[in-house]
């Protein structure tokens, strides 16, 4: 592995993604255990119950793992105090711009690494002074940027001299092996590990994720300016009509629509709602077929991933 990914005491280049009210202490705790880094997801969530799962993380593993802070919440500085009380190895940022808490961050030891969606930002996360960037296609489930995997990957990697960890389609060894040819340092994996049995979102919305095929997501929220890709249901159907009639309907700030998605990702998460739920998810679930654990994921992707780089499937084709 690279130096960087050496540097967290990491056995596999692989992150966990950060996902809102799924990737819990445990989850989080299971993929460090099995030698990636796993990422709590804080969202929206109040700093009490961040604390909550950093101490059940700790509870559960000795290994590193990180804490994704969602930086348009309204919680983000008392998420960040208790970030830095903890003193976690990582802390991955998205929705905003980390650039005032970095110093702080440095102070404790935290290596920052933001989530982007484009090269411009990219270089301006460079110059603030991260340690890493998460470049992540839209392939991605939940909240997306508008450019793919396999053009954004080598444009940030040219642009910027920090490491790349690639996201956005990636659900296996061959995407792993994929994204370092492209020269990523290692990949973020999310809707991967909605399969995993340490991850205990609800039974209804993991079933969706493994029954899921190919064309089974789309993008809500574009007209509104947040998209995101989620599962195919009741809900997501419901949302992409009203934001078009509000679109056609010149209606500027989509006040009616946008409520339609308030707490609906938390709802499907603990409740298995399919008609007022979201289930965000990427486009790689069509390829996500059991239930495994986190060890088990982690092997088998590493394992595939070696094979398609020191094998070559197409050798002797030039």
């Amino acid at each position: 592995m690279s130096p960087f990914m050496q540097s967290l005491g990491l056995k596999y280049p692989i992150f966990q993604g950060g996902m809102a009210w799924v990737a819990n202490g445990e989850l989080a705790a299971a993929v460090s255990n099995a030698g990636g880094l796993g990422i709590i997801g804080s969202g929206h969530a109040p700093a009490a119950i961040v604390a909550k799962e950093i101490a059940s993380a700790k509870a559960l593993t000795d290994k590193p793992f990180g804490v994704n802070v969602m930086l348009l919440s309204p919680h983000a500085d008392e998420v960040v105090q208790v970030i830095l009380q903890a003193k976690v190895a990582v802390v991955t940022t998205g929705a905003g711009n980390p650039a005032k808490y970095i110093a702080d961050f440095k102070a404790a030891g935290i290596k920052v690494i933001p989530v982007v969606p484009s090269v411009g930002l990219a270089r301006i996360m460079e110059r603030v002074g991260v340690d890493a960037v998460i470049a992540e296609g839209m392939e991605s489930g939940g909240h997306i940027g508008s450019m793919t995997t396999l053009t954004l990957i080598p444009q940030v990697v040219d642009a910027v001299s920090i490491p790349v960890i690639a996201a956005g389609g990636i659900g296996d060894g061959r995407g792993v092996a994929a994204a370092l040819m492209l020269g990523a340092t290692g990949v973020q994996m999310g809707t991967r590990f909605l399969a995993a049995k340490e991850c205990h979102i609800h039974e209804k919305y993991k079933a969706a994720v493994l029954k899921a095929k190919d064309i089974d997501t789309l993008v809500t929220g574009a007209y509104i300016g947040h998209p995101a890709r989620v599962l195919k249901n009741k809900m997501s159907r419901q949302f992409l009509v009203a934001e078009k009639n509000a679109a056609l309907q010149n209606d500027v700030d989509f006040a009616a629509v946008e409520q339609l998605a308030n707490g609906s990702l938390r709802r499907a998460v603990e409740t298995g709602d399919d008609v007022t739920g979201s289930y965000m998810a990427g486009q790689i679930s069509g390829l996500i077929k059991t239930e495994t654990s986190c060890a088990t994921i982690l092997q088998e992707t590493a394992a595939q991933a070696q094979a398609c780089l020191q094998q070559g499937r197409m050798e002797n084709y030039f």
